[in-house]
Order: C-alpha cells, then sequence, then structure tokens
C-alpha cells in the first residue's frame, strides 16, 4: 500500500497525504486531516515503506476468510511455525472485500516474510498485487485459484457417500452448511453418485432442517444423510428424535467432525459415524510449505494426504427394507390419584387415607407407554386440558418415547382425572372426571388420519366419546390397521364398532353389560363373533383369560404373583398381546405372554411402574415359542 493508494482512496492529492503524515498540515481543513488519518490507520500506511529494504522478519502472515473459532486449522499453523522460529500475525476478513484489503494493508505494514492466504472472494486475487514483490504466497480455499490448496472435503464427501453405497444405500440426501467447505463437499457427493449412476437432484441437498426430512425417512424416500458439517448432523438427530426416528434403524447418518473437542452427541443420542479431518495437520503442512519457500529449502516435501477412516459405525447400517409399523393408541388421558384405604367405600360409607400419589393414566396412556416399554414405536391420539396436569402427561410420554403428535390441548378444559381407591389385598374402586377427553371427537380422529399409515395395530379404548371410538375403528380398517379394543366406562358397543373389532377385550363385568344376548360367557362371546368381531378374550382378573374364537374356546391360566395393585392389569395384557402380535407370534402365543404380563402387573403400586419391560417379558416369551 503506497500513498498514491491512500490519495485515491481519500480522494485527495499525494502531496496532501504527504503533508498530513508529516505534520506539515496547517493549511488542510480538520475534516479532511481525520479522513487520510483514518485510511492511513485503517491500512497501516507506513511512509517510504515501499523504498524501504526489506529485512528478514521471522513473521509469517495469515489471511483467513471464516470463522475459525471451532477449526484448528491455525492452531496447526502457529504451532509448526513457532517450531520453526517464526511468529504469526492471523487476520479474518469474514469474507468481507473492504476488510480484506484492509488486512493485507496491515499484515505487508508488518514486514512478513511470506503470507499464507484465504481469499474472501472470487474477485480477491487482484489484490495479490498489493503484496510486496518477492513475497512468497500460497492460496487457500476455495478461491484461491489454480494453484490453491485445499482440504481434502471433496475426497471426504466421496468417500462418506460411498461408505452409504456400500451399505446398500440408493436414496441419499446431504445436509450441507454454508462455508469454505461447501463447493468442495457438495461436488465430491455428487461424483459419487454420478460414478454409481445414481440420480443426482439439487432436491437431494438440504441446507435448512425442516418437516419434509422427516416424512422423507417415514416414506423411506431416503434411507441415507451425509453431512458437512458435524453439528449440522447433531442438529439433524435432535430434529428427528421427538418423532421417534432411530439412527441406524430408519436411516443412516454420517459426517465429518474436525479435530477439536466438539461434543460427541448431545445426551440420549449415540456417537455419529464420522471422519475426522485433520484440520491442525493441514495447518502445519502449510506453514511449513511456506518456510520452506522463503528460506530457500529445495528439498522435496510431500503433498498433504489423509486416510480417511470412520471413528464408528453407530450409525451406519444397512438401508431398511420396508417401512417400521408402529402401534397406534387411541384413548383417554388421564391424571391417576391413588388413595390407599384400610376398605373400599360402600353405599352409605366413609374411609380415610393419608396417602395419597399421582401417576399418569388413562387406558390410552397406560397402553401407549406399555408397548412401547416393550420395544415398539407408540403413536397416541387423545385430549389433555390446558393445565400443570398436560405438562405432567407429556412430560412422561417423552421420558417413554411416545410421540405425541395426535394429543391436543383444550382450551377451556382440564386434563381428565381418575381416582382410584386401593385397598391392602390389590382390590380398587375408580371414579372418572373424563374432562379433556370427552372433547375427542371423530373430527380428531380425521385431522390426525396420517398417523394410522403404516401402523400395525390400534388399540382403542371406549373411555372417550363412542362416536369418536367408532371413527378411529373405521378409519383403521380403511387403511388396512387391525384394531384391539377395550370396552370400559360404557353400556353398550355400536354395531360399527363391533364389526370392526378384530379382537375385543372385555373383563367378565364389562361383556356382561356390553352384550345382553346370552346367559353364559360362551354364548355372549359367541354372538359377538356373529356381530362381526374377529375374537373375544375376557379377562378373569387371578383366574387368567378365556380367548373365544371361531376354532372354539382355549382357557389361559393367571401366573401367580403376589397382589398390591390389579388397577392396570387389562391394560398391561392389551400392551403386551398387540407387541408379541406385531412381533409375529401366533394369536394362541401372545394371549400367553400378555397374560403373564398382567399377573406381573398386579405386584406394584401404580399403571405405568408396574408394566412390564421387553427384556423381562422376553425372558418369558421365549419359553413358549
Amino acid at each position: 500500500m503506497n500513498i498514491k493508494d491512500i490519495a485515491r482512496i481519500a480522494g485527495v492529492s499525494t502531496s496532501t497525504v504527504s503533508k498530513i503524515v508529516n505534520g506539515k498540515d496547517s493549511s488542510i481543513s480538520k475534516e479532511t486531516r481525520r479522513k487520510v488519518l483514518k485510511i492511513v490507520k485503517e491500512y497501516h500506511y507506513k511512509p517510504y515503506a515501499a523504498a524501504s529494504q526489506r529485512t528478514r522478519s521471522y513473521t509469517i502472515g495469515v489471511l483467513l476468510r471464516s470463522p475459525i473459532s471451532f477449526d484448528s486449522t491455525l492452531d496447526g499453523i502457529i504451532q509448526a511455525a513457532q517450531n520453526a522460529g517464526y511468529a504469526t500475525a492471523a487476520y479474518n476478513s469474514y469474507s468481507d472485500p473492504e476488510r480484506e484489503l484492509k488486512n493485507i494493508a496491515a499484515v505487508c505494514g508488518r514486514n512478513v516474510d511470506g503470507v499464507i492466504w484465504e481469499p474472501a472472494t472470487a474477485d480477491s486475487l487482484d489484490y495479490a498485487s498489493y503484496f510486496p514483490e518477492g513475497t512468497p504466497l500460497l492460496t487457500i480455499g476455495p478461491n484461491g485459484g489454480d494453484q490453491s490448496l485445499l482440504l481434502p472435503y471433496k475426497e471426504a464427501a466421496y468417500k462418506l457417500t460411498n461408505e452409504l453405497i456400500e451399505h446398500g444405500h440408493r436414496h441419499i440426501a446431504c445436509l450441507m452448511t454454508q462455508g469454505r467447505r461447501t463447493h468442495d463437499f457438495l461436488e465430491g457427493f455428487r461424483t459419487c453418485l454420478f460414478d454409481h449412476q445414481l440420480p443426482y437432484s439439487d432436491d437431494l441437498v438440504y441446507y435448512d432442517l425442516d418437516e419434509s426430512l422427516s416424512s422423507k425417512i417415514g416414506s423411506r424416500t431416503i434411507t441415507g444423510f451425509v453431512s458437512s458439517h458435524y453439528r449440522r448432523a447433531l442438529e439433524f438427530t435432535q430434529m428427528i428424535r421427538p418423532l421417534h426416528y432411530r439412527l441406524p434403524e430408519d436411516a443412516s447418518l454420517v459426517s465429518i467432525k474436525n479435530d477439536t473437542a466438539e461434543a460427541l452427541a448431545y445426551p440420549g443420542n449415540a456417537e455419529i459415524s464420522t471422519y475426522t479431518i485433520r484440520n491442525a495437520d493441514f495447518g502445519a503442512y502449510l506453514c511449513n510449505k511456506l518456510i520452506a519457500e522463503i528460506e530457500h529449502d529445495d528439498e522435496s516435501h510431500p503433498s498433504f494426504v489423509q486416510d480417511f477412516r470412520l471413528d464408528n459405525t453407530s450409525t451406519l447400517s444397512s438401508p431398511p427394507t420396508t417401512a417400521v409399523k408402529h402401534i397406534l393408541v387411541v384413548g383417554s388421558i388421564n391424571i391417576d390419584h391413588y388413595l390407599s384405604v384400610s376398605r373400599l367405600p360402600h353405599t352409605g360409607g366413609t374411609v380415610s387415607t393419608q396417602s395419597a400419589t399421582r401417576y399418569p393414566g388413562g387406558k390410552g396412556v397406560n397402553q401407549a407407554i406399555g408397548a412401547a416399554k416393550l420395544g415398539h414405536r407408540v403413536t397416541l391420539i387423545g385430549n389433555v386440558g390446558v393445565d400443570n396436569g398436560s405438562d405432567f402427561i407429556f412430560k412422561a410420554m417423552e421420558q417413554h418415547g411416545v410421540n405425541t403428535a395426535g394429543v391436543k390441548r383444550c382450551n377451556g378444559e382440564d386434563t381428565g382425572s381418575s381416582f382410584i381407591f386401593l385397598d391392602p389385598s390389590g382390590e380398587s374402586i375408580i371414579a372418572i372426571l373424563s374432562g379433556a377427553n370427552a372433547q375427542l371427537t371423530p373430527d380428531d380422529i380425521k385431522a390426525n388420519e396420517q398417523l394410522f399409515d403404516n401402523a400395525g395395530y390400534c388399540l382403542i379404548q371406549t373411555e372417550i366419546p363412542l362416536k369418536t371410538a367408532t371413527a378411529a375403528a373405521l378409519t383403521a380398517h380403511q387403511h388396512h390397521v387391525k384394531t384391539i379394543i377395550k370396552p370400559s366406562s360404557c353400556d353398550y358397543l355400536p354395531q360399527d364398532l363391533v364389526a370392526n373389532a378384530d379382537i375385543l377385550v372385555p373383563n367378565e363385568h364389562e361383556l356382561a353389560v356390553i352384550e345382553t344376548e346370552g346367559n353364559t360367557l360362551e354364548e355372549k362371546a359367541d354372538h359377538l363373533i356373529k356381530r362381526g368381531v374377529g375374537c373375544v378374550i375376557v379377562t378373569k382378573g387371578e383366574h387368567g383369560c378365556i380367548l373365544f374364537g371361531p376354532d372354539g374356546r382355549k382357557t389361559y391360566p393367571a401366573t401367580d404373583f403376589p397382589p398390591v395393585d390389579s388397577t392396570g392389569a387389562g391394560d398391561a395384557f392389551i400392551s403386551a398381546l398387540a407387541s408379541y402380535l406385531m412381533y409375529g407370534y401366533t394369536l394362541q402365543q401372545a394371549v400367553k405372554i400378555a397374560t403373564y404380563a398382567a399377573s406381573y402387573s398386579i405386584e406394584r403400586k401404580g399403571v405405568i411402574p408396574s408394566l412390564i419391560d421387553r427384556l423381562s417379558l422376553d425372558t418369558y416369551a421365549h419359553q413358549v415359542e
């Protein structure tokens, strides 16, 4: 930067600049003096600097264009320079051409021996003439021209994409973040698809994470993702987590990450399968190459080469061949209030309690969490109020991994409540305050119709309005989803609901209420089957259950567990029944396993704590195969 450049930028004559910098400016206005001095400082101009004799300063200039807080390239440069006895003067233009020109002037004013330069734009190379003649110059990055030295982002993207292809993926998308690696990474991704005769379109590149990505995972339109930045990959895992997609079961994800101390995962997420870019080694390579040029070292220096290997394969697997079926639950959502009493209340009597606890409850919640604990993806449709109880419910659903996309907050309503009087023998009496459950309508079922897609079973309970339960059963069959219906808190079952029940699970009392034809259990069950039910399973508490079907009846005894609370036995039975039918067990096997799950549930207080997990139930299930 010479006096002519300063005069041109300031819009004054060279003589004016000379007078100001030499303190002979008494005839010059204050405004002009301030303007010229500001430019002189910004561009680090020194009088007669161009004519002075250059001497070795043992300082290397580094001009970068993008944020470096998570990039160890500069660390590598500094460490290599110090090892060779050099200091560094680093500046960042943040891709601003005007700031870049000022940084160049600052570096030249430091009389550096050589410069590592990452040009801010494609036009920045025009600034090369501002460097003193003969200054060793290394350009890096996408704007550095034909001689630019580049981190191997293109190669990394190519090989990451190839990792997915080698695992069988043919529908691959790219998660991108704008930055220094964008061009090369995208080129590597595109080239790999082309080399394997896989189609490429701009629609496969995502600069923003939105709901369209999750829908493409669910439909298997995309099965693999390659990410240009580790943080974008982490954001992606956080986006799909509430939707209950799992890596690598539902999609594979691979990424590159820097050689810094970035967190490997958010809490609760698996590590991501990554290539680590050795930025610090690349920085050291650049510095050593520049010093060799400064010191006229003619010894041959090898090019920078990185051998890419995956740090782990936690999020990489073969693509799912078919969409994974889930369980859909349509039913009541309550807060269960447990009141432990010495004896159950009776007509005209009064009981008191000194023990009261609350749990998430309602048959919809109980069955949803029960199926989730048995390893299934579960979605719940139901209503809650606008109160503290609704927050309690949502936290419980998140804790157990239940998808609440179908759960709606109802203005002006409280979340449903149940009051459970529990005696020492485990017997109970329950009173229910419907609250928001009573506001669940057929329109809510229609609004959530997409949740029926790819469901294996739909579990329906009649603690919601019967017309809504019927709409759910009809919608399930329209989507080829089998139904399991629990008749609870109702005096009858509409014919449309009966005709769309693949499995009906009443207890003895409920069967007597909903079916008036016949005197015995068998006669009532047979009549329900004639009305269209696929089969009837009558639960009998400590006596097990009876399966009535077109092929006759079969009795399943209960397993002997000490009774503490029998409230959730029916929900434990239904969630286990659906779960093991989904796992491919026969109806007879699934009923036997479900009977064990129901028996297991009575030895703990509270429905949710008493629901059995898959590991425990699988141990028993293997005995009935």
